[in-house]
């Protein structure tokens, strides 16, 4: 039985330096994203951004500064997984990355060029040059971070 979606998701932007840490997604939807996952039962987006954060890449949190919020249409895998409002967060951490087995298949430190070739990637399968087979084994940029990357001037 799948789980009815809150519609409400939190991403998380740690930066060393000129890198981005980026998680390649185990589970759908597919691509590489900043950590992020649903605000689910806690009580404020900032508690689900600390959880979600400790949960897909083992890092605690230093501190917490919103950079943007809004709803964007994306799905998910639960029901009712059509649209999101989302909360994103720059984080200082602590502690070492220790990525999740089950919700990620890679975890690192990506560059701006490299973001750009994972944008790239994400703009050719959104016009259909890449189909679903072939995203799933080398995806670039999750959608709707691509969305929140070209916003935020990322890419």
């Amino acid at each position: 039985m799948s789980k009815i979606c809150d519609h409400k998701s939190v991403g998380m932007f740690i930066w060393n330096d000129d890198k981005l840490l980026l998680i390649e997604r185990g589970k759908r939807p597919y691509g590489f994203a900043v950590p992020a996952g649903h605000v689910d039962g806690d009580k404020t987006f900032e508690i689900a951004a600390i959880r979600e954060l400790k949960e897909e890449v083992g890092l605690d949190t230093k501190s917490i500064e919103l950079l943007v919020e809004g709803r964007k249409e994306n799905r998910c895998k639960r029901e009712d997984g059509t649209w999101h409002y989302w909360k994103l967060y720059k984080i200082i951490p602590a502690g070492n990355i220790s990525r999740s087995l089950d919700e990620t298949k890679r975890v690192g430190w990506y560059d701006k060029a490299q973001i750009q070739g994972l944008a790239k990637r994400t703009e050719e399968y959104k016009s259909g040059k890449i189909n679903e087979e072939e995203w799933e084994k080398s995806p670039g940029l999750e959608t709707v971070m691509y969305e929140w990357f070209k916003e935020l001037k990322v890419i």
